[in-house]
């Protein structure tokens, strides 16, 4: 199968992963589960096994050729064995007049404080309003993550506001920063069909 879609920049290599990286994943996501636990949601059930990541990824190919969403899997871009670094997404895409999606990120923490995920966001960002013609993009932060709150600045995320109890993680309610950015050529939306 061809990756439906694959972003490079100068150091990496961004695409929509299928099932053929679920050991992959798995594997990122159990070496980093200490580090990533507190700033996610508490995992589905069957969440590391084979199965669950064979049927997840299927699902994130159909849903980015469909348009619904772009989840991304990020690896050194000279990497071909493609060891997943982290992931960035799309999701929650909304068309219409709108033309925003919600825009998460995760990065394995041997891979902190290189600029990955600045470089990641910059091309998902470029790719967001170029290609798929959105017109914002949000994202959000617990106030506690100053790293991510680096990253969204880095990119040129702008604060737009504050939520009080937003998501639950780490075993309770947790306030958000949140932020967005606009498409700075500010082009009117695509006409369907």
């Amino acid at each position: 199968m061809t990756d439906p879609l694959e972003l490079l920049t100068d150091r990496l290599r961004l695409w929509v992963a299928g099932p053929d990286v679920a050991t992959r994943m798995i594997a990122f996501h159990r070496d980093n589960d200490d580090h990533l636990r507190r700033w996610a949601p508490p995992s589905p059930p069957g969440w590391g096994s084979l199965d669950y990541w064979e049927r997840k990824l299927a699902g994130n190919v159909d849903d980015a050729a469909a348009g619904r969403s772009l989840r991304l899997a990020i690896a050194w871009r000279d990497d071909d064995e493609r060891r997943v670094l982290g992931t960035v997404a799309l999701s929650d895409l909304l068309r219409g007049p709108l033309q925003q999606a919600h825009l998460g990120y995760s990065l394995a923490a041997r891979a902190q404080g290189k600029g990955i995920m600045v470089e990641a966001v910059r091309a998902v960002a470029t790719h967001a309003f170029d290609v798929m013609r959105l017109h914002r993009l949000s994202a959000n932060y617990m106030p506690t993550n100053e790293r991510s709150g680096r990253v969204l600045r880095r990119c040129g995320f702008v604060v737009v506001g504050y939520a009080r109890d937003y998501l639950f993680i780490d075993g309770a309610w947790r306030d958000h920063v949140l932020t967005q950015l606009t498409d700075p050529q500010d082009r009117p939306p695509v006409s369907p069909g």
